[in-house]
């Protein structure tokens, strides 16, 4: 019997069992395909993920990415997560990490900062693998049967329910109100109908409702369903933080700037998590999209495996 180590920390937040937690297997040589899933099911975390050496020795590692039923292109939560476990550990496969790191993914490379106070590692910046990708509207019956509530209470003045993603695509609506917000529910059925009418590529039908959190457009409080991946609500999603900052901003008039969004989750959950967004627009275009936060250390041990050999 063999044993593989793993961390967990809290993703999104400076305080422990905050913000999303995360699995993080530092050394995933010897796992396969079938045993990571396992590991996530048995984590049960909305996302688990496998280091492996890189392909091109220019980069840190490859990573994988697995939620409970599936493994995902790219994610917010699991990058921030593990580039803080692993520039706490200072090396990746006998090499040293360095202030940046390059993982590769099924959505491409991920380029991340280290964030760093007093010299000590506290999170990480991340920069979304893709440009935005804007998809369809959703009908906004379809999006109030998803959240269980009114269409009266899906604000559409500054766009529709949208379809929009930056490695991973998700569906946006805005809400009336944080209180609108507070009385949210996935409702099942109305997943499966949305997933049918409206399919994701990469993953099943998700909706991140939010709700500016006062007059300022660009501190917003926001939750994020996807049971069909069994992810009932999920407390802080960089994927989808990504892919509204760059969705705003591309709404905006300027055709140039770079614009700061600040993104509260997983209030409503006891787990609250802060999301920082930066979103560059060139030419009307936006360009580049990071993605930050603090991370805080929870757990270390080992799983038993007869995986490997």
């Amino acid at each position: 019997m063999s044993v593989v180590a793993y961390v967990t920390v809290d993703v999104f937040t400076s305080v422990r069992f905050g913000g999303n937690p995360l699995a993080v297997i530092p050394d995933a040589r010897g796992l396969d395909d079938a045993t990571m899933q396992r590991i996530a099911v048995e984590f049960n975390y909305s996302e688990s993920t496998f280091v492996l050496p890189p392909e091109d020795p220019a980069n840190t590692a490859r990573v994988r990415i697995f939620t409970p039923t599936a493994e995902l292109p790219f994610a917010g939560h699991p990058n921030v997560g593990t580039a803080f476990v692993l520039a706490g550990e200072g090396t990746a496969f006998g090499r040293p990490v360095g202030e940046t790191m390059r993982f590769e993914e099924r959505a491409g490379l991920i380029e991340i900062a280290v964030l760093r106070e007093a010299g000590q590692v506290v999170g990480a910046r991340i920069q979304a693998p893709r440009p935005l990708v804007v998809g369809p509207t959703v009908d906004v019956g379809v999006v109030a049967a998803c959240a269980s509530l009114g269409v009266a209470d899906i604000i559409s003045d500054a766009h529709a329910p949208q379809i929009a993603s930056v490695g991973l695509p998700f569906t946006f609506a805005e809400v009336a109100s944080l209180d609108t917000l507070a009385r949210a529910v996935p409702d099942v059925a109305a997943f499966r109908e949305a997933n049918r009418r409206y399919p994701h590529a990469d993953d099943a039908f998700s909706l991140l409702v939010y709700a500016p959190i006062s007059a300022d457009p660009w501190r917003v409080r926001a939750r994020m369903f996807a049971p069909l991946g069994n992810i009932f609500e999920d407390p802080a999603t960089g994927s989808a933080a990504g892919a509204l900052g760059a969705l705003l901003t591309s709404l905006r008039s300027e055709t140039g700037g770079d614009f700061a969004l600040a993104i509260e989750q997983g209030v409503e959950m006891g787990r609250p998590s802060l999301i920082e967004v930066n979103a560059r627009k060139t030419d009307g275009a936006v360009t580049v999209v990071t993605i930050a936060g603090r991370c805080v250390p929870v757990m270390r041990g080992a799983i038993e495996t007869d995986s490997r050999p």
